[in-house]
């Protein structure tokens, strides 16, 4: 099925209907038809924000330049893929009226697959044009999600036959993944952080509450017996840290090679 403009407003005003559809996974007939259909193979890791990477990493290597960030493993696929298409909207940020990122900043999808996207959804693209997208979307806040996505080859109506690498630019506020808690636990492990990387608290917490305040994506983050708590669902994207006023949430690279490990696993996700 080749999605119209009239089924891609069908899919945005049911578009909040997805944490429903999320919750009918902890009950296994619906678990197994709901898998099958919109996440058999679904592999993607989303990626830390490059400023909260580089302070981590500053503080053991200088100079700042020498730094590997995680953009690179976007840019990597962008090199690497001979097709690249970038939408003229986000679905998700169009179908909550986003308020507070740029509605035209869509995903980038790149592999033989994105010869297929109708033309009416955006444009194929330079390798240079895909690069100057990410860094906008980078710019404007977003975090990259990076990987395999049925539901994405679903809607799009590319098949799975050929290969489509899907880059989301994630806001906060709007994500088609907030869905995340409300997955079932195998379901929901289709949506990784990055390896080698997680998020810690330390002692320097009073409680403020700035980062239960809508940061999270995933809404894995709380206040137990006032201080913060990251649930186990945390992708180490890096947001949480960004916005404590109290140096109470940390980012930690526990893998030095964490970058090339990324790329193994994408690599290994889209075939």
């Amino acid at each position: 099925m080749r999605p119209s403009k009239r089924f891609v407003r069908l899919l945005e005003k049911n578009f909040s209907k997805r944490f429903l559809l999320a919750k009918l996974t902890h009950y296994p007939i619906f678990r197994k038809i709901i898998g099958k259909m919109l996440f058999d193979k679904t592999d993607l890791t989303i990626l830390a924000k490059d400023n909260i990477v580089e302070i981590t990493l500053n503080k053991k290597i200088e100079p700042l330049e020498s730094i590997v960030v995680p953009s690179k493993v976007v840019e990597y696929f962008i090199e690497k893929s001979n097709y690249h298409f970038i939408m003229d909207f986000c679905l998700c940020k169009e179908a909550m009226q986003c308020k507070n990122y740029p509605i035209d900043l869509g995903c980038l999808f790149m592999g033989d697959a994105a010869k297929k996207i109708p033309k009416e959804l955006g444009r194929l693209t330079t390798k240079k044009e895909a690069l100057d997208h990410l860094d906008k979307c980078r710019k404007a806040g977003l975090v990259h999600l990076i990987g395999r996505d049925k539901i994405d080859q679903t809607w799009l109506g590319v098949g799975t036959k050929l290969s489509l690498i899907t880059v989301c630019n994630c806001c906060n506020c709007c994500c088609l993944w907030k869905m995340q808690s409300h997955l079932n636990d195998e379901l929901s492990s289709k949506l990784k952080g990055m390896p080698g990387v997680k998020i810690i608290t330390n002692e320097n917490c009073i409680g403020c509450g700035a980062c239960t305040k809508g940061i999270c994506f995933v809404d894995n983050i709380k206040l137990k017996d006032d201080v913060v708590d990251i649930g186990n669902n945390c992708l180490a994207c890096g947001r949480c840290v960004e916005i404590c006023p109290n140096n109470t949430i940390e980012l930690v690279i526990e893998d030095d090679d964490f970058i090339n490990k990324t790329i193994e696993r994408i690599n290994k996700a889209v075939g």
